[in-house]
């Protein structure tokens, strides 16, 4: 997010696109055959750009990840992501730029988000500062941010009915919290308080508290100490089965804001959302580097 509030960005590299139809279509069996850079860009100027590309496009080495005409390197203690992507409707243009983003410190955590260690989510670095120069006036700019990673080896769907995450920003750090609803019956409730110098404890975080649903009306629920009622801030994005905006509560009486996602996985298990998606997640399986974005 920016400093001023007003603009954010969300970047994730897919190797196996989760979210998109194609992958699922395909059945799942060639990760490496469905790649993506998805980018959004949230405030005034706002787009989104999600083509999932095959294996031709992706290049992998030990600090670089390379999907189609952009990529992601670590390259003295910073993530600096290259973007070259072409966004969907309603604003279909190239989307061009930088993003450098700096640790504060790197973290040992690795949170298995079932007990079979099918699902894994691996916060490297909750408290980041990041630098935005995307070729689109008002977007070049500095902000906070954060770097994480999922991995996992079945699909959302099968394993989740439903999921919230988010990441605040505090005094002393970042607090990072994983609530999600499992098939089977059973509950996660993790929340991790992330010092400035990478440790993490698990911290006591205030009961969950619902909130204003998403334009979709997807069920939005985060912490909130007793009496405080969370509140959106910043939209971002808005599906039928996926909710992202920035949201303001308060915790352990300390007021933050911070990125706020629900995913509702019984609406993804539909057949109806497929098709719909495939509108915003354009398929590329002949792409190579010869290629234009």
């Amino acid at each position: 997010m920016s400093d001023d509030g007003t603009r954010a960005i969300s970047i994730i590299g897919f190797i196996g696109s989760v979210f998109s139809p194609w992958y699922a279509w395909s059945g799942r069996g060639a990760p490496e055959n469905h790649v993506c850079l998805n980018v959004a860009t949230y405030g005034p100027g706002g787009r989104f750009a999600m083509t999932d590309r095959g294996r031709a496009a992706l290049r992998q080495s030990r600090d670089c990840l390379t999907i189609g005409p952009s990529s992601m390197r670590w390259q003295e203690g910073r993530l600096i992501i290259d973007i070259d992507e072409v966004s969907g409707p309603p604003i279909i243009s190239r989307m061009r730029g930088r993003v450098t983003l700096t640790p504060e410190a790197i973290t040992s955590v690795e949170l298995p988000l079932k007990a079979d260690g099918s699902h894994v989510w691996r916060p490297f670095a909750p408290s980041s500062s990041i630098d935005v120069a995307l070729e689109a006036p008002g977007w070049t700019w500095p902000g906070h941010g954060y770097f994480d990673a999922n991995f996992g080896t079945a699909a959302l769907e099968d394993d989740f009915s439903f999921w919230t995450w988010s990441r605040y920003p505090t005094a002393s750090g970042a607090t990072c919290i994983y609530d999600a609803a499992l098939r089977d019956g059973t509950e996660l409730n993790s929340a991790f308080h992330f010092g400035r110098d990478g440790a993490a404890k698990v911290t006591d975080a205030p009961p969950r508290t619902g909130f204003k649903r998403s334009l979709w009306q997807v069920k939005r629920e985060t912490r909130a100490d007793p009496g405080t009622v969370p509140r959106q801030v910043l939209p971002m994005l808005d599906a039928p089965f996926y909710s992202r905006s920035a949201v303001t509560t308060r915790l352990n009486c300390e007021t933050v804001t911070g990125v706020h996602e629900a995913l509702d996985l019984d609406r993804f298990a539909s057949r109806l959302v497929k098709p719909m998606l495939a509108c915003r997640v354009p398929r590329r399986a002949g792409w190579h580097f010869d290629s234009g974005p």
